[in-house]
């Protein structure tokens, strides 16, 4: 008896932590490193509201020159897709809904490429 209330709490705790560690926007499936090409692949973008995706150049921890962006809708954007300009080092991507900056991701590019 005690065993199983105790899984049937670490279990609701767990979940609790869960919720409360999700965002409402969000990069999911997000590829840290990926290719040097005109175009990054951010896969599903999620927003609480209509927002946008926005990819600066990044150096020393500071985001600089905007490369790109595109517009995201409120829920599930699958398959973003932003045209930047062409740069060399690393590039930050921003997400931003009603102005503010909700979710970030630094982009490793690949300098095979």
């Amino acid at each position: 008896m005690f065993k199983t209330v105790s899984l049937a709490l670490a279990a609701i705790a767990a979940s609790a932590t869960i919720a409360s560690a999700s965002p409402d926007s969000y990069f999911s499936n997000f590829a840290a490193s990926t290719e040097r090409t005109t175009e990054v692949e951010l896969g599903l973008v999620v927003a609480e509201g209509a927002g946008v995706v926005e990819i600066y150049t990044y150096t020393n921890g500071q985001a600089g020159k905007l490369l790109g962006s595109e517009n995201v809708h409120a829920g599930g954007n699958p398959s973003v897709d932003v045209e930047i300009a062409p740069a060399y080092g690393d590039a930050i991507a921003l997400l931003k809904v009603g102005g503010q900056v909700v979710d970030s991701e630094v982009l490793r590019f690949d300098t095979n490429n």
